[in-house]
């Protein structure tokens, strides 16, 4: 169930990088965020009060949703929707896929019971290794140089995600739904002052009918529905097992490329997605620990 849970996930957050594209091509970087985290406050507290699920009065609870916002939703959107848009969505991928790294890392510093093993280490190792073959070599050419203020940003975002994947943690006594729906409303308001003042709405050509397609899209497939399964998958698989999405990510692009776009699938693609399946065999653990101490039988 899990697995199923991490590849849906990684199908709603593996199409975000073409909305940014999309959108940061007409809009400005502040009204971009606040249409991925506006419009999906506005559905989930919807939902809410359709299921008649009262939000958490508790000022420390909301403190929370704040810091969660501002770690899963502002800063991480923020930061990649720049490096997107400055950077080849390859090495974008690639830099993206480095989160489990950070979660790994995070995670043996902050909690008690994610701790950095050797095993955990080489599937880091492996699924980085499989990201890079299934993008290819040159994507890596551009790795320095005048893009390298985007390429920082994008290696933070992965941090920032790493952190609110360790800091959710503590949501394990709400429903995701209202995890979810705190978490989003907390970011809208945080990042409509940035709005107002940075982006001034009001003097932008008025939205096409297409614009707004794209808009409710982004929202509902990428925050919407990624954030009920995020935190159903935060309170089930931890936090270094559910940055294992970033690796996935990749695979998905791939896929969609095909079915949609009819892509030729390059050999390279299913040895990058071999290994791949390595990492994340080797950092799951469950099927090693299996096979070591299944008990002997005859």
């Amino acid at each position: 169930m899990e697995w199923a849970l991490l590849v849906g996930l990684s199908l709603c957050w593996g199409c975000s990088f073409l909305f940014f594209k999309v959108l940061m091509a007409t809009l400005p970087i502040f009204t971009v965020v606040l249409c991925r985290v506006g419009v999906a406050a506005v559905i989930l507290n919807l939902l809410m009060l359709l299921l008649r699920r009262p939000l958490p009065l508790d000022a420390k609870v909301w403190r929370q949703f704040f810091v969660m916002g501002f770690l899963n939703c502002i800063g991480t959107f923020t930061l990649t929707a720049w490096a997107v848009s400055h950077i080849q969505s390859g090495l974008a991928s690639i830099l993206n896929a480095s989160a489990p790294v950070s979660a790994v890392l995070l995670g043996h510093v902050l909690t008690a019971n994610e701790q950095l093993t050797s095993q955990r280490l080489l599937g880091v190792v492996a699924g980085l290794c499989g990201v890079a073959i299934l993008i290819g070599p040159a994507a890596l050419r551009h790795l320095g140089g005048n893009e390298m203020w985007a390429q920082l940003a994008c290696l933070l975002s992965t941090v920032f995600a790493a952190m609110a994947a360790i800091y959710g943690r503590r949501f394990s006594g709400l429903p995701p739904l209202t995890v979810a729906t705190g978490q989003v409303t907390a970011a809208t308001a945080m990042v409509l002052p940035f709005v107002l003042v940075f982006d001034r709405p009001w003097t932008l050509a008025a939205p096409t009918v297409g614009l707004w397609i794209d808009i409710l899209g982004f929202a509902v497939i990428c925050s919407v529905f990624a954030y009920l399964l995020f935190f159903r998958l935060l309170a089930s698989a931890g936090a270094t097992n559910l940055q294992l999405v970033t690796f996935l990510i990749p695979v998905v692009a791939l896929f969609l490329g095909w079915i949609v776009l009819g892509e030729a699938v390059a050999p390279r693609s299913y040895l990058g997605m071999a290994v791949i399946g390595l990492g994340l065999f080797l950092i799951d653990g469950r099927a090693i620990r299996y096979l070591r101490f299944r008990p002997e039988t005859g």
